[in-house]
């Protein structure tokens, strides 16, 4: 996959991963439609980028956001190449999280993805080309320590991301699925700060920064373009993770003893 002359779709881009990918797909040749809750933020972002981006401002789990943002891409630039579904959320923490943190998590995390799948995966299989990316979690392969909404909807977005390779890869869609750690968000900073449970959100910040060394957006974005010219599925920046996946389904029972005892040194 060659990004120069491509035509793609940013969700998250008013900051952190979402807004270094607009920065490095516009430097390779792409042109780019920016979306972000915060559309101050990514109007800022795609003016700093030039005429080849463009930003609109919703709720990208909301279809007729996702299907303003594809019209605004064909009507600016032409049909869409490659859809970065990147925005995320970190919902609430363990079973104190409400019925309406669940759903939000559930929304953002992994609704965002298949609708934005609906609305695109017919014209890639007839154009026999298209690029979906999405953002999960070295979460969505492990776990999240202090944060069971953010936990499993980056589990579901994995298995989203699977069954989207397997059933259209033979018809010219293309996916890769991109599972960091640590990296240095807004997310990571406030994300899984509740109002009503900080020590346990707490909690889910130190399991994360404790694991492995929290990278800049910069450095993400670098890795996700590289794996998706290289069309890799799992796209790891934090290459450790394979080796903790790896030791998880090699012993279920032994891993989840360990991650127990991590978690009890991250109490303690």
């Amino acid at each position: 996959m060659e990004i120069s002359g491509k035509v793609a779709i940013v969700t998250g881009a008013g900051a952190g991963i979402g807004a270094a990918l607009a920065r490095r797909l516009v430097a390779g040749g792409a042109r780019v439609v920016l979306a972000d809750l915060d559309a101050e933020a990514v109007t800022d972002v795609a003016e700093s980028l030039g005429p080849v981006a463009v930003a609109i401002g919703g709720d990208v789990a909301d279809e007729q956001v996702i299907r303003g943002l594809i019209e605004r891409a064909e009507t600016e630039f032409g049909p869409v190449d490659l859809y970065f579904a990147n925005a995320g959320i970190g919902g609430g923490v363990g079973l104190t999280s409400t019925d309406q943190q669940w759903l939000a998590a559930l929304e953002v995390n992994v609704m965002a993805h298949v609708r934005a799948a609906r609305l695109l995966v017919p014209g890639w299989t007839e154009r026999a080309s298209g690029y979906f990316v999405a953002t999960a979690s070295a979460a969505g392969l492990l776990t999240q320590i202090g944060s069971a909404p953010y936990a499993v909807s980056k589990h579901a977005a994995v298995g989203f991301a699977e069954w989207l390779s397997i059933t259209y890869g033979d018809q010219g869609v293309r996916v890769s699925c991109v599972c960091p750690m640590g990296v240095d968000t807004q997310l990571l900073r406030t994300g899984f700060i509740p109002r009503d449970d900080v020590a346990e959100a707490e909690l889910a910040v130190k399991a994360v920064t404790t694991a492995g060394s929290v990278l800049s957006p910069d450095e993400v974005a670098e890795v996700i373009l590289a794996g998706v010219a290289d069309e890799r599925f799992l796209i790891l920046p934090h290459p450790e993770v394979l080796k903790m996946y790896r030791h998880k389904g090699s012993d279920y029972d032994r891993w989840l003893d360990g991650m127990r005892r991590f978690q009890a040194a991250l109490q303690a």
